[in-house]
C-alpha cells in the first residue's frame, strides 16, 4: 500500500496536537495539523497582516531556524510526510527537516526539548504553493514529530502518514477492531466518490455527513464494499453501523464477512465468513447488532452496502487472540527502542 493512503498520524481528528512552536507572530502552529485542506482568501487583513490558513513565523533577523514539535494523535511509525505550503508563495521556507522520537507518558514542552530526536527527512528543499512528499524509511515507532524549517516562514499543513503501533498495555480486553487509533485500516474499497473510506474507522462520532464514506450512485447490478484490515487477530461480538446524517443516500443493506489470511487465502471466496447476514438498514441511525453465533478470529472484515450509498462510521467490538496480543506487545518493543524512547511519565 502506498503510504498516501496510510492515516495522518498527526491529524486534529485522531488527537494529534501542537504542543510547542518556537515562533507564530502570523499565524498558529495549530493550524499544521486541522484535517481540512488548506484554504485562501485574498485581501483579507488582520492586525498582523494577512491572514493564512497555516503555521507562519516572523522574518528572522538574526541567524537560527523556527520549528514546530507535533504530537502524534496516534503515535506509529511514519511512512511519508507531506510539508504542504499550499498559498504561501513569496513567504515559504526555502528547506525544512523532519525529525522523530518516542517518548512515555504526557511529557511537556522543556521535556521533549531535550528528548533524543532522530532524523525523519533530512534537511530538504521546499517549493511554494505546494505538497512537498517525503518517504521515510526510518523503522521506528514515534509519539511526537518536530518539523524545522530554514530560516522562517510559512507552513499550511504538516501530514504525518503511518502505521499505528498501539502501546498494548492500553488496550481494552473488549475493544473496537477496525479502529483507526488501535492500527485498523481500510486496505481495499469499490468506491470513494464522495469521501474516503478510512473515515469509517475515524475516531468518534461523525459531526456531518461530510465526515463518513459515500459512494457514487450505481447504475449496474452490483454493490459496493469496504475492505478493512483489522488492529490485530480477532473475534467480533457486535457490529456497529452507523448511517448518522445519511438520509436520503443511506444503503438499503449490508453485510460483513471475516476471513483469517494468517491461514487462509484472502483471494478463496470460500474462506470467508458470515460475521452478519445481509440486513436491512435505516437512514440516519446508529445500528448495534449482535454477532451470533460469535464466529472464528478475523485478520479482515469485508463490508458489503446495497447496492450503494453512505455510511458514518464501522465499529467492530470484540477481543483480541492470546496470540494477537502477544505479537502486537512484540511489535510495539521492537518499534520502541531504547536509543529512540525517552522515559517521561
Amino acid at each position: 500500500m502506498s503510504w498516501r493512503l496510510l492515516p495522518d498520524l498527526a491529524a486534529r481528528s485522531l488527537g494529534g496536537g501542537v504542543p510547542y512552536v518556537s515562533d507564530e507572530l502570523f499565524a498558529a502552529g495549530d493550524n499544521l495539523v486541522t484535517d481540512a485542506p488548506p484554504s485562501f482568501q485574498a485581501q483579507t487583513f488582520g492586525p498582523k497582516g494577512q491572514v493564512y490558513d497555516g503555521w507562519e513565523t516572523r522574518r528572522r533577523r538574526e541567524p537560527g531556524h523556527d520549528h514546530a514539535i507535533v504530537r502524534l494523535g496516534a503515535p506509529g511509525i511514519v511512512r511519508g510526510v507531506v510539508v504542504d505550503t499550499a498559498f504561501f508563495t513569496g513567504n515559504y521556507p526555502p528547506h525544512a527537516s523532519v525529525e522523530g522520537v518516542a517518548v512515555d507518558g504526557y511529557p511537556g514542552p522543556a521535556e521533549l526539548a531535550s528528548a533524543p530526536w532522530a532524523p525523519l527527512v533530512p534537511r530538504s528543499p521546499l517549493a511554494g504553493d505546494t505538497r512537498n512528499e517525503f518517504e521515510v524509511t526510518e523503522p521506528y515507532r514515534c509519539t511526537h514529530v518536530r518539523l524545522t524549517i530554514y530560516p522562517d516562514g510559512g507552513v499550511a499543513r504538516l501530514r504525518v502518514h503511518g502505521e499505528v503501533v498501539p502501546d498494548p498495555a492500553l488496550l481494552p480486553g473488549v475493544l473496537d477492531l477496525a479502529a483507526m487509533e488501535h492500527g485498523g485500516q481500510v486496505v481495499e474499497c469499490s468506491n470513494m466518490f464522495y469521501g474516503p473510506p478510512h473515515r469509517l474507522i475515524a475516531p468518534g462520532l461523525a459531526r456531518v455527513m461530510g465526515e463518513g464514506w459515500e459512494t457514487a450512485r450505481r447504475r449496474d447490478g452490483g454493490n459496493d464494499w469496504v475492505l478493512v484490515k483489522l488492529a490485530a487477530p480477532g473475534v467480533v461480538r457486535i457490529a456497529e453501523l452507523d448511517t448518522s446524517h445519511f438520509k436520503g443516500n443511506a444503503p438499503g443493506a449490508a453485510s460483513l464477512r471475516g476471513v483469517d489470511a494468517r491461514t487462509s487465502d484472502i483471494d478463496d471466496p470460500a474462506a470467508w465468513f458470515d460475521i452478519l447476514p445481509r440486513t436491512r438498514l435505516q437512514p440516519d441511525t446508529r445500528h448495534r447488532f449482535p454477532v451470533s453465533p460469535v464466529p472464528q478470529a478475523a485478520t479482515h472484515v469485508r463490508l458489503d452496502v446495497f447496492p450503494d450509498g453512505g455510511m458514518a462510521r464501522l465499529r467492530l467490538y470484540g477481543e483480541l487472540t492470546e496470540d494477537a496480543r502477544a505479537a502486537l506487545s512484540a511489535r510495539w518493543r521492537a518499534t520502541t527502542t531504547s536509543s529512540r524512547r525517552g522515559d517521561i511519565q
